[in-house]
């Protein structure tokens, strides 16, 4: 049983909420961002200042949809006000970024260089030639945009060279001469 999903969802000042036959769509100074609600699994009632997510049965799909949807507005939500970041770096000679255009450029080891396509709606910003930030409004896109960028070249466990997130670890292994 959600916890959380039974408080209400307080609608900050700058932001426009709407829900109309199960989309729910917020605006912000970040941007737009729509969601589909299943209205038969739970009721969306939005007030002056505040939501509530309310379930229609007591079953466990009901409860864990109530769970599910409350965290995805509240999500929506802050991203409309805030945005969301994920840092990335990369580690290893010769291995770099930067920003050609829409399209990030990668030089990471292989003959040629990669080009990432960025999607509309996250920002990718170069900070130097080994950290870069990815930052949007939807948490998930900007989650997948940066799994997919480290997916490129993950971290090997022999040298740690790659692509990570800022503040994962890597646990290196002995080579073959570590007997």
């Amino acid at each position: 049983m959600s916890r959380l999903a039974k408080k209400p969802i307080i609608i900050p000042d700058g932001v426009k909420v709407n829900y109309a036959s199960g989309v729910f769509s917020t605006e912000g100074k970040q941007g737009k961002l729509q969601q589909m609600v299943q209205p038969a699994l739970v009721e969306v009632n939005v007030e002056e200042k505040k939501i509530m997510v309310i379930r229609k049965g007591e079953g466990k799909n009901f409860r864990t949809s109530q769970g599910l949807y409350w965290a995805l507005l509240r999500n929506m939500i802050e991203g409309v006000i805030n945005g969301f970041s994920k840092n990335l770096v990369i580690q290893g000679l010769g291995y770099k970024w930067e920003m050609k255009g829409k399209n990030l450029v990668i030089t990471c080891g292989f003959s040629n260089p990669v080009i990432f396509e960025v999607p509309q709606g996250v920002t990718i910003t170069v900070d130097s030639i080994t950290s870069l930030k990815v930052t949007g409004a939807d948490k998930q896109l900007v989650g997948e945009v940066a799994a997919k960028i480290r997916d490129i070249k993950p971290p090997e466990p022999y040298k740690g060279k790659g692509i990570r997130y800022q503040n994962e670890t890597v646990k290196l292994k002995e080579g073959k001469s570590a007997k």
